[in-house]
């Protein structure tokens, strides 16, 4: 139940970060190409849009974090496995866990970095702030156009490396568990086959009828 509710929000953050990326960037292009127009160009020039590209380089940031470990989830990296396919079945299977196993260390490794780096960045003034305990730490800085806590944008390395991390656990359990990896066939376009085959059995209902009537 959890997972499933964990799995959801995933997706609905990237689905949102995307969404509202597009349309930030399309309101700044169209103002863009407004404040040029003669005739609306000193009502265009009062909008201020210069956060716009700020806001966007950290929605995009956040969402190559967290697609990351929705890409992990659904075996969609790339990964280089000529010498697994080489190897025999039973010991190939020991060089996919220590690559899962590597990729679990590793984002655990950034995402304690990247927590360390958030706490030092103001997170520590704003919790001992929330709580009411009187401390001497400094409040942080601000990004320049947002003017938002560094902090909160910076979050995204330790929530989006310690899910990725749980991404490689999970996976790993399930190979453990049924010996199977999950692999995403890049070629492959949903639809495609469901197609095909109903052309062909168009095409051999034809055939048919058409061998019926000679």
């Amino acid at each position: 139940m959890l997972n499933r509710i964990l799995d959801h929000l995933e997706e609905w953050l990237i689905a949102f970060l995307i969404g509202v990326a597009t349309l930030v960037i399309f309101v700044a292009v169209v103002h863009r190409f407004l404040s040029g127009v003669p005739v609306i160009q000193d009502y265009a020039l009062k909008l201020d849009v210069s956060w716009a590209q700020e806001l966007c380089t950290y929605m995009f940031v956040w969402m190559a974090k967290f697609g990351a470990a929705y890409g992990v989830r659904h075996g969609t990296h790339v990964g280089v496995d000529v010498l697994v396919r080489k190897l025999p079945k039973d010991k190939a299977k020991w060089l996919i866990l220590f690559g899962l196993f590597s990729g679990a260390l590793f984002t655990s490794v950034i995402g304690t970095l990247g927590a360390g780096f958030v706490w030092e960045n103001g997170f520590h003034y704003a919790l001992y702030h929330a709580l009411g305990i009187p401390t001497d730490v400094p409040e942080g800085p601000t990004s320049p156009d947002l003017e938002v806590h560094t902090w909160i944008v910076y979050s995204c390395v330790p929530l989006g490396s310690y899910l990725m991390c749980f991404r490689f656990l999970q996976v790993c359990w399930t190979f453990i568990r049924t010996g199977e990896a999950l692999h995403a066939d890049h070629g492959h376009v949903e639809g495609i086959e469901d197609d095909v085959a109903a052309v062909g059995s168009v095409k051999t209902a034809e055939e048919a009828a058409k061998g019926d009537r000679a």
